[in-house]
């Protein structure tokens, strides 16, 4: 059987885009995501002065493209867009404020290879199938949804400069994404409009923000044209045998992470995520992430927000991704075009990931509703949520007492929540009989749909949409 794109998508992952609507919603992706916040945090903990943090920052966005470029185009074939992964942020300060930037990179290499060697040998495949089932799967996508409300709301309304302009202009952001989603089944010619509502939204919101004064492009004018990167920039690596098990084990938390976003893109998208995807993503990943170490000095991760991005868009194809990984390159070798990204106020960005966390929300409730929620799945959702919430409003002195590998691990709610739902399903008695019992009736369903031959098979319950089609070769 072939998945064929799902009927409320106005293009699937391998449909083709001309080179204008590619680079046009490449943008978009790149708009939405704040790929410069964790390597400005990062620079600034670490003191590097102006022009080591703006060829910081640079190197940052080349890494990303280079990433994403490889597991969009070459490894797992998804529409996957790779940043900076916060989850690492914590211990990545901690190391390079009190080793040195040449430790810190040392520590990011084997957990690249240790990931990479995770995929190679399908071992992460096997262990997403009996610890991820698809009910798993969208109890972290409602995770990542709720943990990363606080982020956006916070950064709209924004005490960092006028707190009435950042209120202003992430609202209108917001609410110009909600008008272009209703128009879509209000207007003729609606999802032309739904699909460049994000780029739309950030060019409205950064005119509202200019308009009352808090919109700053003079960076744009000193900016360089062209700027040649250098790897190991900042020297050659250095390995310590306790900064390298540290980073190994929050690579294990990045590939949780990651693999949430794999799971909306699913759902979304309606592509199964297939054990050698999933493998070759952990291959891909791993590579990316030695990419961010060789000129970054950043971890790699596939973003949510670039999933919930193909929700609002309605436009899953891997060209666009593509397209969004080749301007990341280019901004990687032309600081004057990263100044004019970097120069859109943040409170607009936040104002598009706000509308991303209601996507994600909204999917992962969806795709709760189609399962079987017994007691035992009752359990698993409510503990795991309440444990990635508590990460959220947990009081800071309370985490600044904790020992500090537990300091890093409450930095992300994903980590946190994502690991108990794990945890649970392994451990509860009945897990793995569901899951046996699941494919069983995914392959009796299969069998019985060999009989229809132009019937439509409806979604599984690891899909978002109902709707979806399936064609019989």
């Amino acid at each position: 059987m072939t998945m064929q794109k799902h009927p409320r998508l106005i293009a699937g992952i391998n449909d083709r885009l001309s080179l204008g609507k590619s680079l046009l919603l490449g943008a978009q992706h790149v708009l939405s995501m704040d790929l410069y916040i964790m390597p400005l945090i990062l620079g600034g903990a670490l003191g590097l002065a102006s022009g080591e943090l703006t060829y910081f920052l640079q190197m940052s966005f080349l890494a990303c493209g280079i990433a994403t470029l490889l597991q969009s185009g070459l490894f797992m074939k998804f529409p996957i867009v790779q940043g900076p992964s916060y989850v690492p942020l914590a211990a990545l300060c901690t190391i390079g404020a009190t080793m040195g930037i040449p430790t810190m990179i040392g520590s990011l290499i084997p957990g690249a290879l240790l990931v990479m060697a995770l995929g190679a040998t399908n071992m992460f495949s096997r262990f997403i199938r009996r610890a991820i089932p698809p009910v798993i799967g969208a109890i972290i996508i409602l995770i990542v949804g709720i943990t990363l409300v606080p982020t956006a709301v916070t950064g709209v309304f924004s005490t960092n400069g006028d707190l009435t302009a950042n209120a202003v202009s992430g609202c209108v952001t917001f609410a110009l994404i909600v008008a272009c989603m209703i128009a879509r089944y209000c207007l003729k010619n609606g999802a032309r409009l739904q699909m460049v509502s994000v780029i739309l939204a950030v060019a409205v919101g950064t005119a509202v923000a200019a308009a009352m004064g808090t919109a700053d492009f003079s960076a744009v004018g000193s900016a360089s044209w062209f700027s040649l990167p250098q790897p190991f920039h900042f020297g050659m690596p250095k390995f310590d045998l306790q900064s390298c098990p540290l980073m190994a084990v929050m690579y294990l938390f990045i590939l949780l992470d990651t693999t949430g976003t794999w799971f909306s893109v699913e759902a979304i998208t309606g592509e199964p995520l297939t054990d050698r995807r999933i493998n070759r993503g952990t291959v891909g990943e791993g590579l990316g992430c030695l990419m961010g170490a060789l000129f970054g000095g950043t971890p790699m991760t596939g973003y949510s927000s670039n999933a919930g991005l193909i929700a609002i868009t309605r436009v899953a194809s891997r060209r666009a991704m593509l397209a969004g990984g080749a301007i990341l390159v280019a901004l990687g070798f032309c600081p004057k075009l990263m100044a004019v990204i970097t120069s859109v106020p943040t409170a607009v960005i936040n104002g598009v990931f706000a509308m991303v966390c209601m996507t994600l929300i909204s999917n992962g409730v969806k795709m709760l509703r189609e399962s079987v929620l017994d007691d035992r799945t009752m359990l698993i959702l409510g503990a795991s949520l309440l444990c990635g919430i508590s990460t959220i409003i947990l009081p800071a002195e309370v985490v600044a007492a904790a020992p500090q590998f537990v300091q890093y691990l409450l930095s992300s709610g994903i980590a946190v929540g994502g690991t108990v739902a794990i945890l649970l399903q392994l451990l509860l008695p009945g897990g793995r009989r569901e899951t046996v019992d699941e494919e069983a009736a995914e392959v009796a369903a299969g069998e019985g749909e060999d009989t229809k031959a132009s019937a439509p098979a409806c979604a599984s319950s690891s899909t978002m949409m109902p709707e979806c089609v399936i064609g019989i070769e």
